[in-house]
């Protein structure tokens, strides 16, 4: 039986969410084990008792599983199990990241950079126009931009960059058998062509209250800034900012009028410090160290000078990292025998000289 079968029923059984499902496939060795496994076997793994060792011996779950691999075949949905090495990368390491993602699109899920953008669904013209300003002046950069297909800041940031040429991919609350809100369904058609619309939900699931923050979490983890335009004190857009912050993102806000309903929740991000504040794309790429297209942010002769100035345990980091393209802060302490504490002041350095970049997941590549 087809292994994707099994990784798609992992998602069907009952009381088994992502961190559940992962610890399973952990103990089991992958997923067609987990229901291979005797209850008895099942029963010896944490957190794993009567119930829902029954429910994975439930044959009504591969049943189920069943129809939703017919689905994602008959509508060319690709399926990403969470160890496929299409997977998104920055979700990887999260302990609470999907199992299984369904996509449809042709957008690189491990695009080099990747920018959230979200705010209120009943924006300010001001804030309509601060969040088209904004992507237009991330133009310059290429990164995918992210949101979540809702009224208000969300669709003006797909909009925008459909209009810029930027790909976009939309996280969506539901599954792919339907587009919420409705009003959007050409906009998410544009979007799979030059982008893409990603879940974690099965074909069939509707847009539910409780789906929105978790789609808000994944929206987080993709992302390697997240900006705020525009958010009440209290909503969704706060939700997802407190997801970012948790996985280590940087944060932005823009800031608004003191008394302005929708200006309360960045100013409150900006006064707590728990976002940079944010004027123009110019501000993101600066604290992310991004050059434009065709840019260099150090130039070469300057970035020759500064590695003969070099330590000659710096040399051998900058070393591994051009050798490897892109290196982990477990693989360079292995390979260069430094201490992973040392390492990490070592590698804060090279940063500050802009020979270095640190990527989500503790991993790093030259400038």
């Amino acid at each position: 039986m087809n292994d994707l079968l099994y990784k798609v029923a992992l998602t069907k059984i009952p009381m088994v969410g992502a961190v559940t499902a992962k610890l399973l496939v952990s103990y089991c060795g992958g997923a067609r084990e987990v229901f291979e496994a005797k209850k008895s076997e099942l029963l010896k793994i944490p957190n794993i008792g009567e119930v829902i060792a029954s429910n994975i011996a439930d044959k009504m779950v591969l049943v189920a599983a069943e129809k939703e691999l017919a689905f994602i075949e008959s509508q060319s949905i690709t399926p990403l199990f969470y160890l496929h090495k299409n997977f998104p990368q920055r979700l990887r390491n999260l302990h609470d990241s999907p199992v299984m993602l369904y996509y449809r699109g042709n957008a690189d899920l491990n695009h080099y950079r990747t920018v959230g953008i979200v705010g209120t669904r009943t924006p300010t013209p001001n804030g309509l126009g601060i969040c088209e300003e904004l992507v237009d002046g991330l133009k310059a950069f290429k990164p995918l931009i992210i949101s979540g297909l809702a009224y208000g800041i969300d669709i003006t940031a797909h909009k925008k960059s459909l209009d810029f040429g930027l790909e976009t991919v939309a996280v969506l609350g539901h599954g792919l058998a339907n587009i919420y809100p409705a009003q959007h369904r050409k906009i998410a058609t544009d979007m799979a062509e030059n982008g893409g619309l990603l879940t974690e939900f099965a074909s069939h699931v509707g847009p539910d209250r409780e789906n929105f923050p978790m789609r808000n979490r994944i929206v987080a983890g993709l992302c390697d800034a997240l900006v705020v335009v525009e958010s009440a004190q209290r909503g969704g857009s706060i939700i997802t900012v407190q997801q970012a912050i948790g996985y280590g993102r940087d944060v932005f806000a823009v800031p608004g009028r003191v008394k302005d309903k929708f200006s309360q929740g960045c100013n409150f991000l900006i006064k707590k410090n728990m976002a940079n504040l944010l004027e123009s794309a110019e501000d993101l790429a600066a604290t992310l160290r991004w050059a434009a297209e065709g840019d260099s942010i150090v130039p070469q002769a300057t970035q020759g000078r500064l590695f003969e100035e070099l330590t000659d345990q710096e040399k051998m980091v900058v070393d591994l990292i051009q050798k490897e393209e892109e290196a982990g802060v477990d693989q360079l302490s292995y390979a260069s025998k430094i201490a992973q504490g040392d390492l990490a002041s070592l590698l804060l350095n090279l940063e500050f000289k802009g020979l270095v970049r640190s990527l989500p997941g503790k991993r790093y590549v030259l400038c």
